[in-house]
């Protein structure tokens, strides 16, 4: 499964971009998107994903 990050939500403040270890977050639009086909959810790398981590507002990023 991947993450995906709620649109309505993200200030696009970019922390997100720079954390990801697999390069999954990219700007679209002028709104960033997670790609479902690069997403791991961090998982064998850290504890917890790492866009949910760093993300400044709650609930944004969040489970597919």
């Amino acid at each position: 499964m991947a993450y995906k990050i709620v649109a309505s939500q993200c200030s696009v403040c970019g922390a997100c971009e720079f954390e990801c270890p697999n390069a999954a977050i990219v700007l679209k639009r002028d709104m960033y998107i997670i790609e479902a086909a690069k997403c791991t959810e961090c998982e064998g790398q850290f504890d917890k994903p790492q866009c949910a981590s760093v993300c400044p507002v709650e609930n944004t990023c969040v489970p597919a």
